[in-house]
Order: C-alpha cells, then sequence, then structure tokens
C-alpha cells in the first residue's frame, strides 16, 4: 500500500513527548487503505546538539566532536558540547519508549549520510573531514557503527518497530561534483568519484542492513544522486519532486526497475479559500510522472510519500519553520494524498 513518513524534523523546542505521541496518534488515524511509516521527531530548534550534525554525531562512539567557528568540528575528547547532544538524544528515545509503548510496525529513524555528514562536520585542526580521505573512511566507519546501534537501541525501545533507517543526503550530489568551498572559501574541494560514494553509502547500508532494518536515502532534488543511491543498494531513495522533468522522471524509473521504492518528498499543498487544499495537484507530481515514463500504475502502490526537505526554510534558533499544528495538518494532507495515489494505482 501506499504510505506516508515524516524525515524527523519537528517545530519547536520542548515537550518532545507531546510531539511524539502527536505523531503516533496522527499517523494512526489515516484513511484505510494507506499504511503509516511514524518517526522519531527531532526539535532542532532546541539548538546545538539537536541540529542534524550534532544529533548525529550523538549516535557515535567517536571519534568526539565540539563547536567550532564554521559549526561542529572533531575534538581531542569529548566535552560540554558532545555531552549535551547525547542528553537529548537519550530524552527523545525516552520520549519514544512512552508514546510508542505496545506499538507494532515501521517506525523511521534519521541520521545524516556518511558524504553529507563528511562535509558539515570538519577536522580538529584542517578543512572539512571530506578534504581527508583517511578521515573520511574512519567516518563512514564510525557511522555504520552507529547505524547499527541506534537500530538496536530504537528496537531495546520500541520491541515491536520494525526500524526503516532514512539517511539525509542533502550535499551528496555537491560533493560528486566537487563544488563545495574549502575553509577558506578560495578554492573548491576534490570531486569525489562515482564508485568511492557508492562504497561510503554501501559501507552505512550494509550495517543497516546486517541490523534487519530496511533503509532510504533522501537527496534532496538532486537527481544526479539517485544512481549512486541505487548503486549502493538502497532499498529506497527519497527525492522531492516538483514540475514535470522528463530527465528527473527517467532516473525516477531507471531506479524503480532496479528495485528501489520511491519516496516522494512533496511540497506542501496550494490552499485556495474556496476549494481548500489542493491535494489532487499534489497527487499529479506523482502519478502523472510515473505514468509518462511507462512505470506500472499498480506499483504506484509501492510509493511513500513525506514532507519535501525543510533545508533552508528553517526557523528561529535554527528550528523546523511553521509550527506543530501546520505539521499536523500536513501530515493529514498527505494522507489524503496516498489515498488518492492507491486509487489510481487500481483504477
Amino acid at each position: 500500500m501506499t504510505a506516508v513518513s515524516g524525515r524527523g524534523p519537528w517545530p519547536g523546542t520542548a515537550g518532545v513527548l507531546d510531539a511524539q505521541l502527536t505523531v503516533l496518534g496522527d499517523l494512526a488515524e489515516l484513511p484505510t487503505g494507506v499504511d503509516a511509516v511514524p518517526f522519531l521527531v527531532q526539535l532542532a530548534g532546541r539548538g546545538p546538539g539537536a541540529d542534524p550534525v550534532g544529533r548525529t554525531a550523538a549516535t557515535m562512539s567517536g571519534p568526539p566532536v565540539e563547536l567550532g567557528v564554521h559549526g561542529w568540528k572533531i575534538a581531542d575528547h569529548a566535552g560540554a558540547d558532545l555531552r549535551r547532544a547525547r542528553a537529548l538524544l537519550h530524552e527523545d528515545l525516552e520520549s519514544l519508549a512512552v508514546a510508542g509503548l505496545g506499538y507494532t510496525g515501521p517506525l523511521a529513524v534519521s541520521v545524516l549520510g556518511p558524504w553529507t555528514l563528511a562535509a558539515e562536520l570538519y577536522l580538529a585542526r584542517g578543512d572539512r573531514v571530506l578534504s581527508d580521505r583517511g578521515a573520511v573512511r574512519d567516518l563512514v566507519a564510525a557511522l555504520a557503527d552507529a547505524v547499527a546501534e541506534h537500530v538496536a537501541e530504537v528496537r531495546r525501545r520500541v520491541g515491536g518497530a520494525d526500524v526503516v533507517v532514512q539517511l539525509d543526503e542533502p550535499l551528496l550530489a555537491q560533493v560528486g561534483a566537487g563544488v563545495l568551498p574549502t575553509f577558506s572559501g578560495y578554492s573548491r574541494l576534490r570531486a569525489v568519484a562515482g564508485p568511492d560514494l557508492v562504497e561510503g553509502l554501501q559501507t552505512v547500508l550494509d550495517a543497516a542492513r546486517a541490523a534487519d532494518a530496511r533503509s532510504v536515502v533522501h537527496v534532496g532534488s538532486s537527481r544526479g544522486a539517485v544512481e549512486p543511491v541505487v548503486g549502493a543498494g538502497a532499498d529506497a531513495v527519497g527525492l522531492d519532486l516538483g514540475t514535470w522533468d522528463e530527465a528527473t522522471w527517467e532516473t525516477i524509473a531507471r531506479a524503480v526497475e532496479r528495485g528501489a521504492r520511491l519516496w516522494a518528498g512533496l511540497p506542501p499543498a496550494r490552499v485556495s479559500q474556496c476549494a481548500g487544499p489542493a491535494l489532487g495537484e499534489l497527487a499529479d507530481l506523482v502519478s502523472v510522472g510515473w505514468r509518462r515514463v511507462g512505470l506500472p500504475a499498480g506499483r504506484l502502490d509501492e510509493v511513500t510519500v513525506v514532507g519535501a526537505s525543510s533545508r533552508g526554510r528553517r526557523g528561529p534558533g535554527g528550528g523546523v519553520a511553521g509550527t506543530p499544528d501546520a505539521h499536523r495538518a500536513l501530515l493529514a494532507n498527505l494522507g489524503r494524498v496516498a489515498a488518492v495515489l492507491a486509487e489510481r494505482a487500481h483504477a
């Protein structure tokens, strides 16, 4: 069946348990014929340590990190910054255990993927980790171990969880294209070759699979990042959809034909004062392109819809833009869109 999920970020700075209960409750009330994939919420507005880099570092046993001039960097030893990040993650997992008591079914958890993490994290005394092949290799291995442990930890908290690991890789295409600036900003970091991109992703995805978890890699709107994701063996690829683009849909078709499922990132619905949210337009973003490239209509049943990436649309303090009510409305709208796609799959 078509499904609905979320990427993890949620607005607000407090009330983690309330947010987690809301997500589990709202996704339990989706239309008939639509599956729910609840997710571990992330209240990034709480500040450093709740942000994507700090949160991912909190799942890892090493290397230690701390806040620097340009953000998170590798540290000589664990300090207050990392302790705060781990405390916030612990609070979130405790809330999940309470909210998810007795829950059985899919449950999504998000961490940064290896290449975006290597691009966002800095060396202790130097440039981005991405600039050092040895440091990248160590970071990939550490992240793979962390993903396996994170999956196990979530299962300890929610025994009936069928864990889905979401790797967020919004910078994957830029890493492959060699367009990321160095620390000084006067030059660009070397491009990472396609086979190396695949190998780094595969190491982490294999760890998720060995932990008996499914995987999806979100790449934003960059169709050029889909190929290495599929080559690395991800179960699904998350791609933000917009207006019809033939090249993007041909890329999606090749991915689906190779066995990867689509997690379609959809923007907020356009709202009319007379007709309400234009949910049919959102369903068209998926189904029209799907049929134009010749994919079987029946396989629309395999699509999961999520909100498009909020990267670049941050609220105060680095949190997620919008309100909890707006995000609840988004989940409800996505449920209706998924129901429309389910109908079109069997029309």
